[in-house]
């Protein structure tokens, strides 16, 4: 069954696309919980037309999300933790990370943020999703407190 999500799906796909599933998971779960709509002939006609009137305002929204992964890239983080031979106290964990960029004045979401588990002092890569075609790497450096 062809549907368009009117939402992002996570493994699935973006709003706007059209993907094809499987009647159950679309009429039993995507549709009635507002995540999709059927695609029927004039549906898809909508979704063109709409979609070619948003093509430039979605390409500002993409350069705007690459000049905001380049800030990101070029901002290193250091966070000073309580540490004992090496070994932190607690974890750095996405919400750090995101607090600590909304401080220097870049907003992500929490949920946008992904980083392995960091309990030793060191470097570390986490990764942002800033749009469907945009990741920025950020490194990130966990120094003991004195």
């Amino acid at each position: 069954m062809e549907i368009i999500l009117i939402k992002d799906v996570e493994n699935l796909g973006y709003a706007n696309d059209i993907v094809s599933v499987k009647p159950g998971y679309a009429n039993n779960y995507l549709i009635p919980q507002g995540f999709a709509k059927a695609a029927t002939a004039s549906a898809k006609k909508v979704l063109a037309e709409n979609l070619k009137q948003r093509a430039h305002k979605d390409a500002k929204i993409l350069a705007d999300a690459q000049a905001l992964a380049e800030k990101i890239a070029n901002l290193p983080l250091t966070f000073a933790v309580k540490a004992e031979e090496g070994r932190i106290f607690g974890t750095i964990t996405s919400a750090d990370i995101t607090a600590a960029l909304a401080e220097k004045g870049v907003e992500v979401e929490k949920k946008n943020v992904t980083v392995e588990a960091i309990n030793t002092v060191g470097e570390y890569k986490a990764a942002v999703k800033l749009h469907r075609e945009v990741k920025a790497e950020i490194t990130l450096s966990v120094v003991a407190a004195e």
